[in-house]
């Protein structure tokens, strides 16, 4: 297999090289991307680790591992991407757990693997960090290192989406300030709702209000009734009746005579 992995160093302490890990790294290539030609591994110390850190994630602090994935167009060279280690971090974490910096870099590596394959730990339910510890076991015939088991996001963090697109993990007062805009735009979506439904109300009440309305007033331009009596225009309504003038017939008085027939 025509593998190559570029290799290089920024830190005083000395990492485990191509003689040491070379093969794990091609076996995972061709466990999970045979299509890829090469990939970058970079040692750095804490300093350099907190500057790309900040850079890249928006987080002032170091970390033990990084990726960066890579997305070679048709006919270039398929360069999975790179891989960026703190050995300061990884000797602490091998010390506090009794283990050899090797070991400890070794599962730094199958981590940063899996990320430039496109797993996330944060985003996923578990499924990258159960396919880490198959590897471990696997590929190291070992058993996988039990910071991984209980690795994930803290209590309180956030995802903070960045300018570029990019998905982070925050905390502290970044978390605290994600949580009240969240709940800022919760309160004045249940205020606007509100408002919605009070005109929604009024409305409705308006319109009832006018319909009782039209239902007492005559429609005198209304369309016209049936064979029957017609309706009176507006002005014929509003008009007084005229008052028709009674004629009396005179009376014809018959005038008795005193003879008795």
């Amino acid at each position: 297999m025509n593998f190559k992995i570029d290799w290089s160093s920024r830190s005083k302490l000395r990492g485990p090289g191509e003689h040491s890990i070379g093969d794990l790294v091609r076996k995972m290539c061709e466990k999970l991307a045979p299509q890829t030609k090469g990939l970058s591994i970079s040692y750095v110390d804490d300093r350099g680790m907190r500057k790309l850190n900040r850079q890249h994630r928006g987080l002032n602090k170091t970390t033990d591992v990084l990726s960066f994935p890579s997305s070679p167009e048709r006919g270039e060279f398929q360069h999975l991407g790179d891989i960026v280690i703190c050995l300061e971090t990884a000797e602490k974490k091998a010390k506090r757990f009794g283990i050899s910096r090797r070991r400890q870099v070794e599962s730094l590596i199958i981590h940063g693997f899996l990320h430039l394959c496109g797993y996330d730990h944060e985003k996923d339910a578990g499924e990258m960090f159960e396919l880490q510890s198959n590897l471990e076991k696997e590929l190291l015939e070992e058993e996988p290192l039990p910071m991984y088991k209980k690795r994930g996001r803290k209590p309180g963090s956030k995802l903070k989406t960045l300018k570029s697109g990019t998905r982070v993990v925050v905390t502290g007062r970044a978390a605290q300030a994600i949580l009240r805009r969240e709940k800022q735009q919760k309160e004045k979506a249940l205020t606007k709702a509100v408002l919605k439904a009070k005109k929604l109300k009024d409305k409705a009440k308006a319109k009832l209000k006018l319909k009782i309305k039209d239902r007492t007033k005559i429609d005198f331009d209304g369309p016209k009734r049936g064979p029957g009596r017609p309706r009176k225009t507006p002005s014929e309504a509003l008009a007084k009746p005229a008052v028709k003038r009674q004629v009396h017939k005179k009376r014809v008085v018959k005038i008795r005579s005193g003879i008795i027939s």
